[in-house]
């Protein structure tokens, strides 16, 4: 997959994206045209110039008439070209920021779509670059194609039909020479592209390898990781500089090619033009009419070669995030979604399966009904499926087989938006933004007033702590939270679910990381908030979920059992094994 290049994906999210500026992109592209064209008119008007100068039946006065008149065509010429080019310039001013954004925002958009599984599979700095690659290489393409490319197929055309005017075999030896150029250029930097694709998934590797360092620079400290890391690092790098150095070699040997050519055609085109001459078919003026094109054509195709190594690195460049764009959906709304509509808070699983992937069964004919307001905990071994049923309510992964319902909606038959304003997650391992902590709590409602954050912290006990720090709540947290102890961004993510309020709670190791004093003041916050909601609380803790209405017991994906703490404790299954444990670790 590395190895191939999809052009036409990458040209097809492009053309999708920006509807609105087609047709000034084509209006930009016939003023290049119109200023190219008259760029092949120049060196005719040089030959005229320099016909005037060795015409021997003029005299010197009509002679310098002659040229005055050419000097005067000359310049309403370029004063015509530098209109056009202007023209051509401050539309592309107009056009291609705009455009630019418009392909970040809806890039940004599908991707912020994928699901779940698909963030959780990959780097999120490989996905940061890889967006930023697509979006600067559509103005680097675009500048490519109308700058370049344009020119050059105007210039071609137009310089050979004005030689084949002087002699057929003039424009005979520059279409050949032009068309072997080309197909030179075509095949090595297709053959190139291979290493280019290669260097661009290198270069990936190298950012994902980075951000993730970075992120648990904390870890590599505490592990005396530095030359492991160094290490691995450096690896990733040095086959990144290997390619890098390999493809920039590759440039070198195709350039040198190119300037083989070139002094090949400038010698035979002269031989021909000599041979001309000397037969009196060209003029004096017809050598600087020829040496102008060749001059003319050395410029554009020596940047064509550069340009088409250009357009395929950026192409490259844009693949990675093309493919992603071409990734359909994982989890979707139906067409005929509508919004969930709660107004009790049942929940039911009835006969659900789910496999992350065919070797790895979760839930098996899992079913569990959860009535309005009730408080239900969900315990078991680790990797019994737990969470995965958390998962599932939120529709981060779609169910193998069976339904979730809602107040008896199915769920995949809902908005996602829409379920996900009902319920509320406080999980293990909190992620804030790298925001000010009043800007994370208002997460949890964006309309809602500075008194009513506060309002949420209080409740969430982490009202305290925030007004201790310099900032108070105008403090940034840092990536992911790190400025905040584990404690800390825990209340900081329960107090955003306060002030979410939705009708289902879904408590996923809420009090994991609090000491046991945190722990103590946030139960009661806890309890306050659980009041008329429905609840689902996964703990570890087993002390943490005495007080629940009802205790499910998990394992290997399947209920074995469903009663209170009580209850439970009187028989002697999974549960009374689980808490004998605990509590035997709390008496010795």
């Amino acid at each position: 997959m590395l190895d191939q290049i999809n052009t036409k994906g990458v040209l097809r999210q492009y053309w999708r994206m920006i509807k609105g500026f087609r047709w000034p992109f084509v209006f930009t592209v016939v003023i290049i045209v119109l200023a190219s064209a008259l760029g092949v008119v120049f060196p005719w008007v040089y030959k005229l110039f320099f016909d005037a100068l060795t015409d021997p039946s003029l005299s010197k006065d009509q002679v310098v008439t002659e040229l005055l008149r050419v000097l005067v065509l000359l310049g309403a010429l370029h004063l015509i070209a530098w209109v056009f080019w202007r023209i051509s310039g401050f539309a592309s001013m107009w056009i291609y920021p705009r455009a630019e954004k418009k392909i970040r925002i809806a890039a940004f958009d599908y991707l912020m779509k994928h699901s779940y599984r698909f963030f959780s599979n990959r780097f999120s700095g490989a996905l940061v670059r890889k967006l930023n690659r697509f979006a600067d290489s559509f103005g680097r393409i675009g500048e490519k194609v109308q700058w370049e490319l344009v020119p050059l197929i105007v210039s071609s055309i137009g310089i050979t039909i004005v030689l084949s005017f002087r002699n057929i075999w003039l424009s005979v030896v520059i279409l050949v020479w032009i068309g072997l150029f080309i197909l030179l250029n075509v095949v090595l930097s297709t053959w190139k592209l291979r290493y280019d694709m290669r260097r661009a998934a290198a270069d990936s590797i190298v950012t994902g390898i980075l951000s993730d360092t970075i992120t648990n620079a904390t870890n590599v400290k505490l592990f005396s990781a530095y030359e492991y890391e160094h290490t691995k690092y450096q690896g990733v790098v040095e086959d990144h500089r290997r390619l890098w150095q390999f493809t920039w070699g590759l440039s070198e040997a195709i350039m040198s090619a190119q300037v083989i050519l070139m002094i090949a055609v400038e010698i035979v085109m002269m031989y021909v033009g000599i041979n001309l001459w000397k037969e009196g078919l060209l003029t004096v003026g017809d050598f600087a009419l020829i040496q102008g094109y060749l001059i003319a054509l050395f410029n554009k195709l020596w940047d064509f070669g550069r340009t088409i190594r250009d357009l395929y690195e950026r192409i490259a460049d844009a693949t990675e995030m093309a493919n992603i764009l071409d990734m359909p959906h994982e989890v979707l709304d139906t067409k005929s979604a509508v919004p969930v509509v709660v107004k009790k808070g049942e929940i039911d699983f009835q006969n659900v399966f789910f496999n992350y992937h065919k070797t790895r069964k979760i839930l098996s004919d899992f079913s569990l009904k959860i009535k309005p307001g009730e408080k239900v905990a969900l315990v078991g071994p680790s990797g019994a499926g737990k969470s995965t049923v958390t998962k599932l309510l939120l529709r981060l992964f779609d169910v193998s087989r069976g339904k979730v319902l809602i107040d008896g909606q199915n769920i995949a038959k809902v908005t996602m938006e829409s379920l996900w304003e009902q319920v509320s997650l406080v999980p293990q391992e909190p992620i804030l933004f790298h925001r000010t902590i009043m800007d994370n709590i208002r997460y949890g409602d964006r309309d809602s007033t500075d008194e009513e954050v506060v309002s949420a912290a209080k409740k969430a006990r982490c009202h305290e702590f925030i007004e201790m720090l310099p900032m108070g709540y105008d403090t940034f947290v840092g990536e992911r939270g790190v400025k905040l102890s584990g404690g800390e961004r825990q209340r900081v993510a329960i107090a955003r679910a306060i002030l979410k309020n939705a009708p289902i709670l879904v408590l996923d190791e809420a009090t994991s990381s609090l000491d046991s004093e945190s722990e103590s003041l946030i139960q009661a916050a806890l309890h306050e908030l659980m009041k008329g909601k429905t609840t689902i609380v996964i703990a570890h803790r087993l002390s943490t979920v005495m007080q629940m209405d009802r205790i499910v017991v998990i394992e290997s994906g399947k209920v074995v059992d469903t009663r209170t703490h009580k209850e439970l404790l009187k028989r002697h299954g999974t549960y009374k094994k689980l808490w004998e444990i605990q509590a035997g670790g709390f008496v010795n």
